[in-house]
Parts: structure tokens; sequence; C-alpha cells
């Protein structure tokens, strides 16, 4: 009996890890992106969010454990000090974990950029997310909960095409991404979410440029 119940156990597990990862209906997406503000993630916008985020059991990156050449001297000082390592540990193990084709991790400043381009994490001729595109944001959810003293914007990009269809195409593939996050146990209180359409191309608008500008940006900025 022992080994029966062993046997089905085991089964049960197999056939959980096969089963594909679809995104739930649109119309029940305001239920997991509650909390989530839609709009640019500004200073100002940070600012305003603060106490939502800290009344959703957020914590601020003055929390987080000093380095030890830091918990002396001015504060201000410190402060940056805590956030530039606290994000570069970040960054570190972003880079590490997303060595994938289409996938890249970035600094700007403090802040970090991970670029995901639309086909390296969601179907070809479908709006939904891959198989591999679920296994990346599974990934980078794990990571996410481990920094999570930080705000992260999700915005959606897409190529040239007409700006209602390119509004429409880069929000559905940022609240896409929102959702696998909030599904995965990301504090939606931390989020962002914008589509751009088709500004700020970072190709050419050619044929292989069209594909990296279709993509996804989650920028992380320490809670302040």
């Amino acid at each position: 009996m022992k080994s029966y119940n062993i046997a089905i156990l085991s089964t049960v597990i197999l056939l959980t890890g096969c089963i594909r990862y679809h995104s739930p209906a649109r119309n029940t997406w305001s239920h997991y992106l509650r909390g989530a503000s839609f709009t640019d993630m500004t200073e100002t916008a940070r600012i305003a969010k603060r106490p939502v985020f800290l009344g959703a059991g957020g914590k601020l990156i003055s929390s987080v454990d000093t380095p030890a050449a830091a918990q002396y001297g001015d504060k201000v000082q410190n402060d940056t000090a805590t956030s530039v390592n606290y994000m570069a540990n970040l960054e570190y193990e972003l880079y590490d974990a997303l060595r994938k084709p289409g996938i890249s991790v970035q600094r700007a400043g403090t802040d970090v950029v991970v670029i995901l381009v639309r086909d390296a994490i969601m179907e070809l001729n479908v709006a939904d997310i891959s198989a591999d595109g679920a296994d990346t944001l599974k990934t980078i959810s794990k990571i996410l909960k481990k920094y999570d003293a930080t705000f992260l914007e999700i915005a959606g990009y897409t190529d040239a095409m007409s700006a209602a269809a390119a509004d429409a195409l880069s929000l559905d593939m940022a609240q896409r991404v929102g959702v696998y996050l909030s599904q995965h146990g990301i504090n939606t209180a931390r989020m962002f979410i914008v589509g751009r359409g088709a500004t700020r191309p970072i190709a050419a608008q050619d044929d292989i440029g069209r594909l990296t500008n279709r993509r996804v940006e989650i920028r992380l900025v320490p809670a302040r």
C-alpha cells in the first residue's frame, strides 16, 4: 500500500510539472492586479504609493542590513551605499539566472532593468505566455521575492504600428506579466504597469529590429 501511494504521488507531481501555464481569463485580471498602479513609475508616484506599499507588508531599503562600512556616518550617504550594494546583488543574481536568448539585464544608476523580448516569453502567434516564458518569469519571481525592498515597473512596448493597436498590445503584454508575477507571490503594491506602445524603440524598425522592439521591460528601483 505504501509503495502504491508513493507511485500515485509521483505521478501527480509529474503531471503537475507538465501542466502548461495559461493566463487567466481577462475579466479576472483586475483581481490579480488589485493594488498595482497603472501609471509611470515616477519618483512622485512612488512617494504617493509608499503608504499603500508599507500597508501591504512592503519594506523600505532603509530596513535592509547595511554593509559594515556604511553603519556609521551620514545617514543619506549610508542609505545610498545600502541601495547601491542591494541593487548590485540583485543585478548579479538576475544576470546569472537569466542567461537566455532574448533576455538581458542592465544597470541604470541604482536601477536594474530586465528586458524581455516578446518572442522569448510569449507564444509566437498567440497572446499568451509560453512555456519558456513561464519558466523565465518563475525565476524572476523567486529573485524578486528575495529582493522585496524594491518597486517594479512593468512596461510593454511594440514595434511600429497604429497607435491604438500598439497601446492595446503593449498594455496586454505588461498586464500578462504582472498577472503571472502576482500569481507567483509578488506583492502587487510594488507594481506599476504601463503600455507605452511603439515609443522608445531600441532597434531599427526592420524585420529583425521589430522583433526586438516588441518587448516587456521590468525596471526595479529601491523602495525609499
